[in-house]
């Protein structure tokens, strides 16, 4: 099996587990390549030398023949792999080696198990939703998608002004710090510290969540995932941030960007005996007594 590997850097805890991982993918034959700074950080961090078919350092080099993406890290980290495989469809699971992880949803511990089951064709293929601009936005170098959400947030101490479209009526003019249109895996994500609802991938929606509204009267929106949303915004400081998942630019005031459903979706890996709802109970600790 031809695999690809992707983070960054994990803490001191998680070097047993990157030897399993390893030993894992050696036993299998796994024709490995690896994102060459986390290669080279795995050597000077753990003293392994893991045999590697290839190494890339950019979307270039990345080798298309790879049939699974392994993410190691946090959602972040999960966020930062899709560019490299969403141009060759190819599929994408995480491996979290730090704390709350919606995306990258395997834990340490459950490392050898989740791989007994890949190299044993016992998982499913998800499909998620991703939004994007319709008109290319100038600093994402083509990468004007996003599978959590993309937001527009003022970039100094005033509010801005958004007008606010679906398909071409008018919704709203929003004073706020900001504006988030997620999709429904993005719903556990930013929208959700704006008091956005949690929405199940697949259910066909977006939603667009205010940040600190001037006008508290102003609640979260859910749409159908088939509208096409037009923004545009005024800000007093003539700039203000907009926002494609972890990548972020500065425009100018007056701006108008229109957004929809991309035509392409992302492939996530998901395993037996784990599914959306079992993520968020566990991962928002639905159930627990906190009280002993």
């Amino acid at each position: 099996m031809n695999i690809a590997l992707y983070g960054k850097t994990f803490n001191e805890e998680f070097r047993p587990y990157i030897r399993e991982l390893f030993r894992k993918l050696t036993e299998n034959n796994t024709r490995l390549s690896v994102y060459k700074s986390f290669y080279d950080y795995i050597r000077a961090e753990t003293g392994l030398t893991p045999a590697v078919s290839s190494i890339y350092s950019n979307y270039n080099d990345f080798d298309p023949a790879s049939e699974l993406m392994i993410s190691i890290g946090g959602d972040g980290t999960f966020l930062e792999s899709i560019p490299y495989v969403i141009r060759y469809d190819i599929p994408v699971i995480g491996i979290n080696s730090g704390r709350l992880g919606f995306l990258a949803y395997i834990s340490k511990e459950g490392i050898i198990k989740a791989f007994d089951a890949i190299f044993s064709n016992n998982f499913d293929i998800e499909y998620r939703t991703m939004i994007h601009f319709l008109n290319p936005v100038n600093g994402f170098d083509g990468l004007n998608y996003a599978l959590n959400e993309i937001t527009i947030q003022k970039s100094g101490s005033s509010m801005i002004t958004i007008d606010a479209f679906v398909n071409e009526e008018f919704l709203n003019t929003y004073w706020t710090d900001g504006l988030i249109i997620s999709t429904p895996t993005g719903s556990t994500a930013y929208s959700l510290s704006a008091a956005g609802p949690i929405v199940v991938p697949g259910s066909g929606s977006f939603i667009i969540a205010p940040i600190a509204s001037h006008n508290m009267t102003v609640r979260p929106l859910i749409i159908p995932d088939d509208t096409i949303i037009t923004l545009k915004v005024k800000s007093r400081t003539g700039k203000f941030l907009v926002t494609a998942d972890n990548r972020t630019v500065e425009s100018e005031s007056g701006q108008k960007f229109t957004l929809g459903k991309a035509d392409y979706q992302l492939k996530m890996l998901r395993l037996p005996h784990t599914s959306f709802y079992s993520t968020i109970r566990n991962k928002l600790m639905w159930g627990v007594d906190k009280r002993n």
